[in-house]
């Protein structure tokens, strides 16, 4: 009875060889083939693989980091060809390369609504307040050689000062003029064009070389 029951055993495996093996695939007995090809080409290249050191590791996550640090695009400006200089060195000193950049950019010639030269600083007084009493306030004149004087307004046109000069004179002005404040010239902006929380720290640093510029957003206009 042994003897038969170990025969059996031996005759099914034998037979589960066989068909597992496809020997008996000519006479329709084999095992469902399963082949899944589409994977191939997804196999990982062996040759392909690169093992980072501790220094990689920390600067691809330092990188990672920093694209994800939200950037403000910041300008100041236009500097003449002393101021830009000046500039250039206080950025070298304590900012990154890179992260700025001074651009040559072309400002228009100035036309302003002019009232002077005043004899004294006193008559230069006295008639700042007649216009403040009027509500006029005068900005600042960028050229020296106007001194001493007042400007009631500063375009980039001729046309545009002789209107605003016109609309005074129906207020009461009398002794303005228009005069030309400058002439066209190429100067230097400063660009600050991803500005993290960090780079803002050093902004202080920066500012004696700014003479007076205020930094602003890339998106709108400046003086």
């Amino acid at each position: 009875m042994l003897r038969l029951l170990a025969l059996i055993l031996v005759l099914a495996n034998s037979l589960y060889f066989a068909w597992s093996a496809g020997y008996l695939a000519a006479a329709g007995f084999a095992p469902v083939q399963q082949s899944e090809r589409q994977r191939l080409p997804q196999q990982i290249q062996p040759e392909a693989l690169q093992v980072l050191t501790p220094q990689d590791s920390k600067r691809i996550a330092a990188l990672a980091q920093a694209e994800q640090t939200p950037t403000e695009c910041l300008q100041a400006g236009p500097f003449d060809n002393a101021q830009a200089d000046l500039l250039r060195k206080a950025l070298e000193s304590h900012l990154a390369a890179g992260a700025w950049q001074l651009e040559q950019v072309v400002v228009p010639e100035r036309w302003i609504v002019y009232m002077g030269k005043f004899a004294s600083a006193d008559g230069l007084a006295k008639k700042r307040e007649e216009l403040a009493a009027m509500r006029l306030f005068p900005q600042a004149l960028k050229n020296p050689d106007l001194e001493i004087g007042l400007s009631l307004g500063g375009f980039d046109t001729q046309a545009g000062a002789l209107a605003e000069l016109a609309r005074l004179n129906l207020r009461g002005i009398r002794t303005a003029r228009v005069v030309q404040e400058s002439q066209p010239s190429q100067q230097t902006r400063l660009k600050l064009p991803a500005l993290t929380p960090e780079m803002k720290l050093h902004l202080s640093d920066l500012k004696p070389a700014l003479a007076g510029k205020p930094l602003h957003n890339c998106n709108t206009s400046g003086t």
